[in-house]
This record gives structure tokens, sequence and C-alpha cells, in this order.
């Protein structure tokens, strides 16, 4: 796919076949083939970009508050009269309804933006910070300084936010930014590229389109930080090359999300809340999307009348006919899709659904009982409209099917009135973030962190904490010329170390005591 960088004064493209006009000559031709191949973006090209976002970075250009706060504000602009196209491209890639695409990219995205202008000035105030008697008399604080310049390399999957969301936080905290969209949904791409060069400050801010090539001169670069989004193989990828420059990371993974649905609950409500989570959330294409249920063997039946029921409310008896389902991304993700499902002891699983339309990229919503853990589907993250079943004999078993599996997931999920369950279901599973009683609503809390841990990722945003993720917090100690300790320099002698001893502890009467036994000796 063509490639467009983000520049004033040029675009790059990746190099492709050219076809002139019937009008145009062989020289014009030669001339315009010659053009392409030099716009070419490369190593070289990479290096350019993060120079002059340096110098840029260097001359103060991003730290004031007056820079921040006016390109969220053009960030919050460009979303406002904006959401039609960006409905537009993301029904291209993904057939994405238009409810999703406003609320869960557009809207998100704005509400990120207005809570970063309300909070920014208290976010970049120096924080106050204790001192102890080891350097009184003494004052401190810890500043919220910008890292430098950053690299975002986004998903294709919520394309403008998981783009544009940590973007905010690196403009909020005063960095300069490359983003690096997905080439899976290169309609979004493309907008994206276009929006940013006509609303944000193109000296600091850029957008580099491209694939693996594009990414890889990109990740040649020394940077301040970089956050992917994405596969735990490319993921690895990302850390290797960071490692080379001393790169700390912020990787947004994913893994296979359970749901423990205990019985004695409202199942119409608890099914209605997974289906919004999974096949309303992109048609399972989600991070945090549910991967798979474990409920017990008494409560299985009622449940998955429940989810036929719910359903065919939902997407009507032929799901292929409805608006309200996005499509599968591209037929490598169909085909491994479709690979999972045809697996021997997976197929004869299918109690709803399973149906296929290869030219049209559509899977419908399916539902699989009783499937075996050691299958694919339960080894690979889904990350589809497949939902397998898994049964346990007491709900407290969930535990250890989600412990054993040996990572730990971006979400986990649990549907109970038991409050000692609840207790249990925190205590016990380790996730990115755990929800009770619904599914996915914690990402739209800015007061909550988003990230995961071990194999789902590290270091987390959103909020506050997108903030800090894209800061360093400097310690400051200001101390005067008044009360300069002798105890601390040499001759060392026992009364010395006694007192430095009680200084240490915070022990009052321990000085008192060290001083007394200094004075007596």
């Amino acid at each position: 796919m063509p490639l467009k960088l983000t520049l004033p004064h040029r675009h790059y493209r990746r190099r492709r076949s050219f076809r002139p006009k019937k009008s145009q000559n062989n020289v014009n031709h030669v001339m315009a083939s010659e053009e392409e191949k030099k716009a070419v973006f490369d190593t070289e090209s990479a290096k350019e970009v993060v120079k002059e976002l340096r110098a840029s970075f260097a001359a103060g250009k991003t730290k004031s508050y007056e820079w921040r706060s006016t390109q969220l504000n053009a960030m919050l602009k460009m979303m406002e009269e904006n959401e039609p196209q960006i409905v537009a491209a993301l029904r291209d890639d993904l057939s994405k309804p238009e409810l999703e695409s406003s609320i869960y990219e557009v809207a998100m995205v704005k509400s990120s933006c207005r809570v970063a202008l309300k909070k920014l000035k208290h976010w970049i105030m120096p924080e106050k910070a204790k001192t102890s008697l080891i350097t009184f008399p003494s004052s401190a604080e810890i500043v919220s300084e910008p890292l430098g310049v950053v690299l975002v390399i986004s998903a294709w999957n919520y394309p403008f936010l998981l783009s544009l969301d940590p973007v905010i936080g690196a403009i909020a905290a005063g960095n300069a930014v490359v983003l690096k969209p997905s080439e899976i949904a290169p309609a979004t791409s493309s907008l994206l590229a276009r929006l940013a060069a006509d609303y944000l400050d193109r000296s600091c801010i850029k957008v580099v389109e491209g694939a693996v090539p594009e990414t890889s001169a990109l990740l040649e670069q020394k940077w301040d930080k970089i956050l992917y989004t994405g596969n735990g193989r490319i993921a690895r990828i990302v850390m290797a090359a960071a490692a080379k420059h001393l790169t700390p990371v912020v990787l947004e993974l994913g893994g296979k999300c359970p749901v423990i649905v205990d019985s004695d609950i409202n199942l119409q409500v608890a099914t209605r809340r997974i289906i919004a989570g999974k096949w309303g959330c992109n048609n399972g294409q989600a991070c945090i999307s549910p991967d798979y249920i474990i409920t017990t063997k008494s409560c299985a039946q009622t449940l998955v009348d429940s989810f036929k029921c719910e359903l065919e409310r939902f997407y009507g008896k032929n799901p292929f006919e409805s608006k309200d389902l996005s499509r599968i991304v591209n037929f490598n993700h169909f085909a491994r899709l479709s690979k999972l499902l045809d697996e021997d002891k997976v197929s004869s699983k299918i109690i709803h659904g399973g149906e296929r339309d290869e030219e049209n990229l559509r899977i419908a919503p399916t539902i699989l009982l009783d499937v075996p853990q050691d299958s694919l589907i339960m080894t690979e993250e889904i990350f589809g409209p497949l939902l397998p079943i898994i049964l346990v004999d007491k709900v407290e078993d969930s535990f250890d099917v989600i412990n054993s599996s040996g990572t730990k997931p971006l979400a986990a999920y649990l549907f109970t009135n038991n409050k000692k369950l609840k207790e249990k279901f925190v205590a016990t599973v380790s996730a990115g973030g755990l929800v009770v009683n619904d599914t996915t609503v914690h990402l739209a809390e800015h007061t909550l962190p988003f990230g995961g841990v071990g194999d789902s990722g590290m270091g987390a945003y959103h909020g506050k904490f997108s903030f800090d993720t894209f800061s360093h917090k400097k310690a400051v100690l200001y101390r005067g010329f008044a009360c300069d300790a002798f105890v601390r320099y040499p001759p060392y002698s026992r009364g010395k170390l006694r007192l430095l001893e009680a200084l240490f502890n915070g022990s009052f009467f321990g000085i008192i005591r060290a001083l007394l036994g200094w004075f007596k000796s």
C-alpha cells in the first residue's frame, strides 16, 4: 500500500508500479518513476524524521502548556469535524457498524482529549514530596518531564482509538511523536495521515504509513519510548530492536480473556453483556473481548439457550444480513479462524452458528460446547466471533482452569452474586484488568490503568496513566547552607555511626540517646 509521511515539504511512498496516462510520454514516465524511487521510506528517511523531531524537542517547542493544550484542542476539533469520514473509513476497512465507530473510536478519543485538557495543568505541576530527618532541613518535589521523541505503533482492530489514545498521552506529557498506523486497515491509516497533517503540528507530530519495511526502518532508530499494540510475536521484535538502544517499551498485547459464569444470576443480562463484549466489539476482533466461557455442567444448557435467544434478537435469524456485525479483517484471518473451527475434535462441538461466507469475509456468531482444552481454539487467542464453553464440576474450579493455562490474560470477567467468589476472583486471578458482572467496560474508565501483565503486555496507559507513561518522574531535592551535619564527614567515629543510624531509623529518641552518648564520650 502507499506510504505517506506527513512532513510539510515531502511525501514518502513505498515503491510501486507506475502507469502514466495515455497523454504522458515515455520521458515523463521515466521521470515520474525516478521520483517514486527517491521517495521510498527507508532507514535514511527514518533518520531524517527523528532528526527533525529531536530538533523541535530540543528547541523546547513541545514543553509549554500552550503547545500541549493547542495540540489536544486541535485533535478534539479533528475528531469532531471529521466523524463521517472516520466512520466511512472504518466501514471500508472492517465493515464496522456506525454505532461502534462513533462510540468506541470517535467518542472515546474525544473523551480522552477532554480529560487531558481538563487535568493538564494539574498533571504538569510538580508534586510535593516529604523529606526525612536525614536531609533536614530540606524540601523535595517530583517533576514530570517529557521523555523526548516517542514512537507509537498501533493496531488495525481499533485503528483510531489505539492510534490516538496513546498519542494524546504523549502530547500531554510534552513529547514529539511518530505514529505508525497498521497497514492492515489502509483506509483509516491513510485518513489518519491526512488529518494529522492538516490539524496537528507537523514539526513535532508525524504519521508514517507503511508495512514491514517502514516499521523496520523506524525501529532501527533510537527512541525515548516505544508503545506497541499488537501480538506477542511482533512484540518480541519490537523489544529486541528497543534493547539495542536501551529504549523502554510499553506493550499492549492480548491473550485468552476468560468469562466465568456462575449459576443463580440474571442470565439474560449476563448473556447480553457477554454478547456486547464479544460480537459487539468488532465481532470479537478486540484484545479484551471474551475469548472463552467457563461454567458448570448444570448451568451450561440454560446458558446456551439464553445465548441463542439473545443472539437472534440482536442479529436476526441470518446474521450475514445484519449491519451490526463487523466482517473479518482479511482473508488470512478468515482462514486462521476457519482452521480453528475445522479441527477434528472441535468441529463436532459447534452448537450454534458456524456458517461462513468466504467471499464477504463473514463468520456467523458461533458457540461451541465442551471443547477439549488441548485443541487449537483453546491454546491460541481466537480474536474473532467464536466462543467456546468449558465445563467444570463446580464454579470454583474455574480459577484452576485459568491459572493452569500458563499465561495471564489482558482481561478476565466473572458473573456472580456470590461475595466470597468475587473476593476469590480478585485475589486469585492475575490479569491486566478484572470486571465483575460485565465485560470490556473498564476500558472506558480513565481513572483505571489499561495494560497487561506477563504475556498480555507490560506498562499501562489511559487518562493520567498515559501522561505518566510518557513522562520521566524527576526527583528534585532543595537544601540551604545552614545546619551542615558534621557527622557525615571524616574522620569517622563510633559516635558518628550511632547518630547516623538513628537518623536513618527516623527515631527521635534514638537521636537523643546518640547525642547524649556522644557528649559523654
